[in-house]
Formats: structure tokens, sequence, C-alpha cells
């Protein structure tokens, strides 16, 4: 896929599940771009821990892009889906028949705006107990049309790997996969 990746981040995003997915699309050759939905380039995860941000919300092309992928993390999960911009980039992501990618508690905006009906997904065990209007598995990560969710921090790397494999091919996530002897 020759179109960016944008990966958003709101103050409480959880760290593993941002940066192992941000390492593994870059290690696969993927045009990565860290989007801060604060109005400031860095952005505190859960933990504290300030991560530089590409471009700000507002300086983004969303034409450039073939998916937006959303890290999980509470109070992050909350902070991106409070961010009426982002949410209506996802709608018309989801209308033009683009990438959306959910990890942990992040299907929850998915689930909030109307995303996910009829669709089958994955999510930290719980949070999906009220989402009656899909399809929740156990599965580590679940793919079903242009939709790839994953369950939480011990699945950041397969999520990864699952959205490199879609996008660039399996010979690239099994050779990345190698290089992290996972």
């Amino acid at each position: 896929m020759d179109k960016k990746v944008f990966v958003h981040l709101a103050e409480g995003f959880e760290e593993i599940e941002a940066m192992a997915t941000i390492d593994i699309l870059i290690r696969g050759e993927l045009d990565v771009e860290i989007v801060s939905v604060t109005g400031e380039k860095i952005v505190k995860s859960v933990r504290g821990i300030g991560v530089q941000c590409d471009k700000l919300f507002e300086e983004v092309d969303y034409s450039e892009g073939g998916m937006i992928v959303l890290p999980g993390g509470i109070p992050g999960v909350d902070n991106l889906g409070a961010h009426a911009g982002l949410v209506e980039q996802l709608k018309a992501y989801k209308e033009q028949g683009k990438w959306i990618a959910a990890i942990c508690a992040a299907p929850i905006i998915l689930h909030d705006n109307g995303l996910i009906d009829g669709k089958t997904l994955t999510c930290f065990p719980g949070v999906g107990d009220g989402f009656k209007e899909a399809n929740v598995v156990k599965d580590i990560v679940a793919v079903d049309g242009k939709l790839i969710t994953s369950q939480g921090p011990g699945t950041a790397i397969e999520f990864g790997l699952k959205i490199l494999e879609l996008l660039k091919g399996k010979e690239m996530s099994d050779y990345v996969r190698g290089r992290l002897l996972a």
C-alpha cells in the first residue's frame, strides 16, 4: 500500500499498543505518521511517557491515507473518542472503504459511532460485552473486511504483523516477524 498509515495518539494512550504497532509498520516499510489529537506534538501515555508525534491532527491530509490506527489505553480511548474531527475521519474512511485498525478498548470509539454494525471483532476482555450490533470473538486478532481489531498490549505484535500482512503482503510480514524473533 502506498498510502499513509495514521496512528493517532491522545493523552493516556497505551504505550505497547501504539509503539509496537508503529515499530512493526515502519520495519515493514510502510509510510507511518504519528498524529496527535491534543494540539501538542508531545503526547503523554497512560504511564506518563512523552512521545513525539509527526503531526497535529489539524496538519494531516487524510486523503493521503489508507488506514487509521487507534491504540487503546484509558483515558486515551476516551480522549480519542471525544475528538470530533477524528470521529468524522473514521466515518469517512469507513464510507470510502479504507482500513481502520483498533486495539484493546479502542473499538469502543467505533461502537459509540455506529461503525461496527454486523462486524466481527475482538477487543480487551469485557470491553465488547455491550456491543450488541457486532460479533465479538476472543481471537488475538480479528479481521472483517477493512476492520482489524486486537485484544491488548500482549497482542500488539500480532496486531502489527497482521496489519503489515494485509497492507504489504505475507512475505513482508513473515520477514519482519523473523527479525523480531516472534
